[in-house]
């Protein structure tokens, strides 16, 4: 069978970054990953397919993305079935050379500037010596991994402790219907200062994010409605997170959840870019190296 280049370097790119398989099914939670690959690989291999008409959905292990169609299910299969194998034979020899020796670094992140500004919502403080900035889909199962397994470790670790300040952006993706006004609907909660809270109720419960089920957990969390969703009518917020995602593309993000962590700066901010929901070490990596960085 004869595959598409392009294509097959595209999976390649992403199966190796998030450090193994892709899930059996779209709504199935993945395994814990394990990167053996770079970061920066997987991004520029899906940015490309980002503004793509014609695209399907194609999930990673650790992010969501888009592919341009033009192959079958049993093609795609095929191919999964392949990089499967090619992984498994990276993750043995990786195994083997670990009872030798000790390992590598498992995330080579690529350098990014990303220019900063005021009124973006923020945990943490705000002379937090590192800053890291994520790029969310309100429906991202990915998104949902990082935040139920990692976020709450990284919190307590270092946005708490005041080492690291925590920066929310938007990445909404063109295939998650809700995933737009998931977003607008949080910054309508950031009007009463309930922003965080309306954004860990929707994270949590991503795959239900209706008018109807969002509308709950604003009540849940005491919001006043009528304001809520006068709001959320007016389409306020749209043109923000357009910028947001305008952003995103410009750092060659165009997968979830994508974060940019640097050294804290006023202006602009010099840091690595790292994508998917990959283990909370490689995020400590990053934080513990950028801390003790001059």
């Amino acid at each position: 069978m004869v595959r598409p280049r392009w294509l097959v370097l595209i999976l390649m790119c992403s199966l190796m970054a998030a450090g193994q398989s892709a899930p059996p099914a779209p709504n199935v939670a993945p395994a814990k990953a394990t990167p053996v690959a770079s970061a920066a690989a997987a991004s520029t291999a899906v940015a490309s397919t980002k503004t793509s008409a014609a695209s399907k959905t194609v999930k990673a292990d650790t992010v969501t993305i888009n592919m341009p169609e033009g192959m079958s299910k049993d093609q795609a299969d095929a191919i999964l079935n392949e990089l499967k194998a090619i992984h498994q034979l990276l993750q043995s020899q990786q195994n083997a050379a670990t009872a030798k020796a000790a390992p590598a670094p498992a995330l080579v992140s690529e350098k990014v500037q990303m220019k900063m500004a005021s009124g973006w919502y923020s945990m943490g403080r705000d002379d937090a010596p590192v800053t890291m900035v994520e790029f969310t889909d309100y429906q991202c199962p990915f998104c949902r991994k990082y935040h139920t397994d990692t976020f709450a470790q990284l919190k307590k670790n270092y946005i708490d402790t005041g080492k690291v300040r925590f920066v929310s952006r938007d990445l909404p993706l063109d295939f998650h219907p809700y995933a737009q006004k998931a977003a607008e609907a949080a910054r309508c909660a950031g009007e009463q200062n309930k922003y965080w809270e309306l954004r860990d109720a929707m994270i949590t419960n991503s795959a239900d994010l209706t008018q109807d089920a969002i509308l709950k957990y604003a009540q849940s969390n005491a919001l006043d409605i009528p304001k809520f969703r006068a709001c959320e009518d007016a389409d306020k917020y749209k043109a923000e997170i357009q910028r947001d995602s305008a952003d995103a593309a410009t750092l060659g993000i165009s997968a979830t959840p994508s974060f940019v962590i640097g050294k804290t700066a006023k202006d602009s901010m010099d840091g690595d870019r790292v994508v998917g929901a990959v283990p909370v070490s490689v995020f400590e990596g990053e934080i513990q190296k950028f801390m003790a960085a001059k």
